[in-house]
């Protein structure tokens, strides 16, 4: 990459660490600009206690943790660590969070981190002063700590200096100038910085800076209470900040660490403390630093009764100071990182918590200087968020209910309480009328099985798994009977929220896809192909669906707001193509099964002639009055129709679809039912079980890339990853215990080893086993090779699929 002036605003550990790493990477002209001192700057790092505790059911930000820690480890000097490798212990209270931990040592496995269960009696080896007596066990991880954020920051900043980066002080943001769409220069209280990047990491303080382009950066700043009691007996004689164990104890929503001879104790068990960006003050107009609010005793009577149960001894310390600290929450939890879509050159590295900062400053630089991370970043990606959830009445109210549910037992179908109804299709009423269970996708209202359908339950009850235990919550046979209808008869589901509706037209619109997709797009009007984009790595950013409507028009289904950014960021300011986003005036239903033909043919004789259609084909038609896009592929493996008309038209097609199928049977599906039907018909999904880590030929998807192309996104990159052995690849695999089935993300063993995790679950009913698709180490995928997964600390046997079992349709 040319080297470009760049401009980090926050020289906190996120702003240090992407500064550092940039230089590392050898990009110069870095300029660090920051309103506080250097370097106790008065943001969140300043007063944040440093636990980094690593597994999370996320493997993004086990990741980015797994690497903080390591880089932390690395930045010590004169005997002063930046980090204490002291172990951490979760500590279970129920048998339904003791469960939870045994889960979470098995998804530990999966993302390669050790982690112990415990019992009580272990857990009080590592932590002599808990009590036990309520204690069902607990889970040790050996490899977490303490992290010393500013001693971390000047070792980088003073390793950045030496690169000739320039730090500046007491320096405040008073604007930012953009021209044509690109940012130019930054304004500030001491004059004015060129710049051809900027990279916003002022933490809290970020909705600010992002008000100054006109780009929202969601997220809500909140108070979080912490207190340092007293010197306990039993540390007195300690002389180290820290020997002990880590603590979390979510039971109660708090969480405990050594500081020297005290205990330093977090609680989320208060009310929600939200705090306004325009609230909070500057350093220096108060006598605490701009991120501690004032203490609020009377929120932490209830958590200090929890601390002295657990911790008797506490009861002879008591408390020596208080805060309320402030940090930041998003509305799905996740960081904010990456380039906006709206203004080029404007960068965001925010709601970020020490316990990843080093990892995203590593990753930040990686996607700056090679233009993609080596790390998938979709979950993170500021992009991801649609117009509807920049709206503050969404992302702060979602904000804060993740801050009240941080230390819950998140199931992966709960649905989320606030900011809901804020999408819905025209088939809303409809569905409501059915019974539908409803879960958000994209801010859509989407079923996830119909109540309608439970006299299917009856029919199918003798076919029918029945889901036990973690599987068995936010499930209801119906899903398992809609899945079974739908294979028999037919189904009809709403495809609204399921993909991005782009289309792109004009002048070059046609080389324009031929540079960004991997396979050929220059196909007759009418017909569809399905392809991969690749970003610079050759990592897969999406697989995509391309209807060629006209000679210059294209009408692409893409995976979310991600994907769509990144192929509108591909666009020259000169272009002329024209990419118009049709996703929230557009609505779709999708019919598949074994009767779709017949019902469509019922419906229209003349259209839906079955010599009028063949697989991967689109035609521009009326459905009575309704003028929609009709598209002939397979979905989840089945062949059958997805329809595309504008909203205003979407319920009239709806109630024709419906009443024309009556006959055949045709059914409302779910969501959930529409998944199954994909994992049994092995059928693989993007962001599911393959994303931007992965090339092509890892996860099975090969014959999507033309080599004869002339060039696309990712085509030299993807040449030399072919000619390396690959270290991953995709396969199938069946439980041999018919009635079992998981739930993804669990780690696979050969024997005792880690061979890598699952992806997707579900059940094939025509095999009557539950199938699990899985990234694996490829010397353990040979066929007769019996495998094993762990399910909350309990190993199931599995088998390779035999390749000759396998229909893969796409």
């Amino acid at each position: 990459m040319e080297q470009k002036k760049i401009v980090i605003i926050g020289a906190g550990i996120v702003g240090c660490s992407t500064a550092y790493y940039l230089n590392k990477m050898g990009h110069g002209d870095i300029t660090v600009i920051e309103q506080g001192p250097l370097f106790e700057t008065g943001g969140s790092t300043s007063h944040a206690p440093g636990l980094v505790f690593q597994i999370s059911f996320s493997k993004v930000l086990t990741t980015l943790a797994s690497q903080t820690v390591e880089a932390f480890k690395e930045l010590s000097s004169d005997g002063h660590p930046s980090f204490y490798s002291v172990g951490s212990l979760e500590l279970a209270e129920t048998a339904e969070r003791f469960e939870d931990l045994k889960r979470k040592a098995g998804i530990g496995k999966s993302w390669g981190m050790e982690a112990f269960v415990l019992s009580p009696e272990a857990c009080a080896r590592k932590f002599p002063s808990i009590n036990t007596d309520n204690l069902y066990g607990g889970l040790y991880v050996p490899s977490d700590g303490i992290a010393k954020p500013l001693r971390a920051v000047d070792i980088m900043a003073n390793f950045a200096k030496s690169c000739g980066t320039k730090f500046y002080g007491h320096t405040e943001v008073t604007g930012i100038q953009v021209v044509d769409g690109q940012v130019k220069t930054v304004e500030t209280s001491i004059g004015r910085f060129e710049t051809d990047l900027i990279i916003c990491c002022a933490g809290f303080w970020g909705p600010r800076i992002g008000e100054m382009v006109g780009v929202t950066i969601p997220l809500q700043p909140m108070a979080h209470q912490y207190v340092l009691t007293n010197d306990l007996p039993e540390l007195a004689s300690e002389t180290e900040e820290v020997t002990s164990p880590l603590i979390r104890h979510q039971d109660s929503s708090m969480y405990y660490r050594q500081v020297f001879n005290g205990i330093g104790i977090g609680s989320y068990q208060h009310r929600p403390l939200p705090v306004e960006v325009s609230e909070i003050i500057k350093k220096g107009e108060a006598k605490e630093m701009p991120s501690v609010k004032p203490f609020t005793h009377e929120d932490f009577e209830k958590p200090w009764q929890d601390a002295l149960e657990l911790i008797p001894s506490l009861t002879k310390a008591g408390i020596k100071k208080g805060i309320n600290g402030i940090f930041s929450f998003t509305p799905d939890g996740m960081p904010l990182l990456g380039e906006s879509q709206k203004v080029r050159g404007f960068w965001v590295a925010e709601a970020i918590w020490v316990t990843h900062s080093a990892g995203v400053g590593k990753a930040m630089a990686e996607w700056i200087v090679n233009g993609a991370p080596t790390l998938d970043l979709e979950l993170c990606d500021i992009n991801r968020f649609d117009t509807y959830a920049q709206s503050p009445g969404y992302y702060k109210k979602r904000s804060i209910e993740n801050y009240e549910k941080v230390y819950d037992i998140h199931h992966p179908y709960m649905p989320p309480e606030t900011s809901r109804n804020v999408r819905v299709s025209p088939y809303y009423l409809r569905q409501k009328s059915l019974g539908a269970y409803f879960n958000e996708k994209s801010g859509w209202e989407q079923p996830q099985w119909y109540e309608s359908n439970e006299r299917l339950v009856e029919t199918y009850e003798t076919s029918i798994l029945r889901r036990k235990g973690w599987a068995a919550e936010f499930w209801s046979p119906i899903i398992e009977a809609e899945q079974l209808h739908t294979c028999r008869y037919a189904g009809m589901y709403d495809a609204t929220a399921s993909k991005k509706r782009l289309e792109i037209s004009g002048e070059g619109a046609l080389d324009f896809l031929q540079k960004m997709t991997t396979n050929n797009v220059d196909i007759p009007i009418g017909h569809v192909t399905s392809t991969l984009m690749l970003h610079e790595l050759a990592g897969i950013k999406d697989e995509i669906r391309v209807v060629r409507t006209a000679t210059s028009t294209f009408f692409v289904l893409c995976t979310g707001a991600v994907e769509a950014s990144w192929i509108k960021k591909q666009l020259s300011v000169s272009s002329k193509i024209v990419i118009q986003d049709r996703t929230a005036g557009m609505c779709g239903l999708g019919v598949i099964g074994d009767k779709a033909i017949q019902i469509m043919h019922s419906l229209d004789p003349d259209n839906f002639a079955i010599s009028k259609w063949e697989i991967g084909r689109a035609q521009e038609l009326y459905i009575g009055n309704v003028s929609v896009l009709a598209v002939y592929d397979y979905y989840v493996g089945t062949a059958g129709w997805e329809f595309f008309t504008t909203c205003d038209q979407g319920l009239q097609l709806w109630d024709m679809l419906l009443e024309a199928g009556r006959q055949h049977q045709l059914i409302a599906l779910g969501d959930r039912a529409l998944e199954g039907l994909r994992i049994e018909s092995f059928v693989t999904r993007s962001g599911k079980d393959f994303w931007s880590e992965h090339d092509p030929f890892q996860v099975g998807l090969g014959y999507m890339v033309d080599f004869n192309k002339p060039t696309f996104i990712g085509k030299e990159a993807l040449i030399q990853r072919k000619a390396r052995e690959s270290r991953l690849k995709l396969t199938m695999l069946l439980l041999e215990d018919p009635s079992m089935v998981v739930m993804g993300y669990e780690p696979v063993l050969n024997e005792d080893k880690v061979a890598g995790f699952i992806t997707s679950a579900g059940y094939v009913y025509s095999l009557g086993k539950g199938i699990v698709y899985a990234l694996l180490s490829p010397e353990v995928v040979r066929e007769g090779n019996t495998l094993s997964i762990e399910y909350f600390g309990k190993r199931y046997k599995v088998n390779i699929m035999n390749p000759s079992e396998v229909i893969v349709r796409s």
